[in-house]
């Protein structure tokens, strides 16, 4: 018998990257599954790229927002869909109402905030099992007390091609030379985020040994973007907030290598199999790291990261200022594939 599930999606791009793979086994599970995501519109563009998923809905509650009548009249209106299964990946009380007001007859997930009157598939969350978060959602498709399948697949995103030469063509890139995409925002704060003059420099640098420089990120980012444009003399061009998400996707899929701080744009960069080098400060690798088998991991390990705090608790952000420019690029030599690597011998050696 076919089966119909509906996962509560997360809120954070570079989670919905990563909640991929366990709708790739969840289809291998289930034969004909019919799957649909409850999601926020900023992750709905990833839903589109994932062929696992049969349908998306909107989730329109923003965070702390309880609503009780909204969610139970949404709700009521998922109960047509006739779910068999709702998987909630959030650990928050009100991601589970949902599946609860909707009459969902199994409902799975982790304790989080207590849900045991919520959830009637809950589970405990062993954190030195399962370190990484994609094992912990890939863990929600097994059988309750079944261990977790390995290997894990990595996301894989589409692209549509004739939207990413339009997209090219209307925002009057040019497409002649190998293009690099760099993404210096990091939506959780300033303590994930590698400092301008860095990223400048490096734009110098691949701009010279015959790359084009693509900056990518939301509007939040332009300010940064912009900066990168300045120091880096205008050989970066500053996509920020002037593609949509889709738009972004379909750009970085005409890349050679991205260069990305801790962010969802570097999970879709790891989802779309671009070689990929991940800028680390006061994050862990060891909880989000890329999903791809093509990706260098760059960080300083210092005593005092990872910290995982927004702002540096010590005001000198020494994980970031301190991994210089030529660690990133020897990074990226060793992954770009060699008719795309730096005309300048002596830059590899």
């Amino acid at each position: 018998m076919k089966k119909k599930i509906l996962v509560i999606g997360p809120s954070w791009v570079g989670d919905s990257v990563m909640a991929q793979p366990l709708y790739q086994r969840l289809h291998e599970k289930h034969p004909g599954l019919e799957l649909h995501v409850f999601a926020p519109s900023w992750t709905l563009p990833l839903l589109e790229r994932m062929p696992e998923v049969a349908k998306a809905h909107l989730n329109p509650f923003g965070h702390g927002a309880l609503r009780l009548g909204d969610r139970w009249r949404t709700a009521r209106q998922l109960a047509r869909e006739r779910f068999d299964q709702a998987i909630v990946l959030p650990n928050s009380i009100k991601s589970a109402l949902i599946p609860l007001f909707a009459g969902i007859p199994l409902r799975t997930g982790f304790i989080g905030e207590s849900r045991y009157w919520i959830l009637n598939d809950a589970r405990e969350l062993d954190e030195q099992a399962l370190p990484m978060m994609v094992e912990r959602f890939c863990a929600l498709a097994e059988e309750r007390k079944q261990a977790l399948q390995r290997p894990i697949a990595h996301p894989s995103l589409t692209v549509d091609s004739a939207a990413q030469h339009a997209t090219a063509a209307r925002l009057g890139l040019d497409i002649s030379r190998p293009v690099l995409a760099f993404c210096p925002g990091a939506e959780y704060g300033p303590a994930k985020r590698w400092p301008a003059r860095h990223f400048a420099e490096l734009a110098k640098r691949f701009d010279a040994a015959g790359h084009a420089v693509w900056l990518f990120g939301s509007g939040k980012d332009k300010e940064i973007g912009d900066d990168i444009t300045r120091l880096a003399d205008g050989k970066a061009i500053n996509l920020c907030g002037r593609t949509g998400l889709e738009e972004a996707i379909d750009l970085m899929g005409l890349c050679a290598l991205a260069v990305c701080n801790d962010s969802g744009l570097m999970h879709v960069a790891a989802g779309l199999g671009k070689p990929l080098v991940a800028l680390y400060g006061s994050s862990s690798p060891d909880f989000t790291p890329p999903l791809s088998d093509n990706a260098a991991i760059v960080s300083l390990g210092l005593e005092c990261s990872p910290c995982f705090e927004r702002q540096c608790p010590y005001k000198h952000t020494h994980c970031l200022e301190n991994l210089m420019p030529d660690m990133v690029w020897q990074a990226a030599q060793r992954l770009l594939p060699a008719k795309e690597q730096a005309a300048n011998p002596s830059a590899t050696e």
